[in-house]
């Protein structure tokens, strides 16, 4: 039987796209709606994309950088070798949406809402998710330069097989965060661990900071 401790696994609803149309429209205004539709390529740079919504489309190798993805919402979408050195995406919403091999430099998605969402494989220089609500969200086989989860309201997350520079906790209500078989080098916010799971190789490392969070003398 599990203990009470062990974190209950993201719940993560399987993506099924099926007879989706082809879309070769060149503009991408704001506030438009995009419903079972694939785009290949799609050119979004600098684009103005405010509270436009992707529903159950896939996207593949689109670039992203600098385009205003404020509000956008993404739900059953796939989004596949996505490019952007800056992105740009306050209150986001993701849900039942696939991520495979993004290529973000600095990820601007504070403030955002996560629900079953998967990202696998890529690279991310820095991943911005300061006070989001996150919802059975899945991150594996990922290099993240920097994980900012300060103040998220987090609710079964994993990060499995991953490599993080730094990961920062501050401020964090956790239910269920899954760290085992992720390397970290640097910790920030370890007295908002609370929920978190981790093995016993990853304990050795946090051991001196959890004695000098609680002011033990170790001689």
């Amino acid at each position: 039987m599990a203990s009470k401790t062990d974190p209950r696994a993201p719940r993560l609803t399987p993506l099924a796209l099926h007879d989706l149309v082809e879309n070769d429209d060149a503009f991408f205004g704001p506030g438009e709606t995009y419903d079972g539709q694939r785009f290949d390529r799609p050119a979004f740079d600098e684009g103005n994309l405010t509270s436009t919504d992707f529903l159950e489309c896939e996207l593949n190798g689109p670039t992203l950088n600098d385009a205003e993805l404020r509000g956008v919402r993404f739900r059953g979408t796939a989004l596949n070798d996505s490019f952007a050195p800056i992105m740009k995406g306050a209150r986001t919403s993701w849900r039942d949406t696939e991520i495979t091999s993004p290529r973000w430099g600095s990820a601007e998605l504070y403030d955002s809402s996560w629900q079953s969402v998967r990202i696998d494989g890529g690279k991310i220089d820095f991943l911005n998710l300061r006070a989001s609500k996150i919802i059975d969200l899945q991150i594996s086989d990922c290099i993240i330069g920097e994980l900012d989860l300060g103040g998220a309201n987090i609710t079964r997350m994993a990060l499995k097989n991953c490599r993080i520079g730094t990961l920062d906790l501050q401020q964090a209500l956790i239910k269920g965060l899954d760290l085992r078989t992720t390397d970290f080098r640097t910790l920030n916010g370890i007295g908002s661990m609370a929920g978190v799971v981790v093995d016993d190789y990853q304990l050795g490392l946090l051991a001196p900071m959890l004695a000098a969070h609680l002011g033990i003398a170790v001689e």
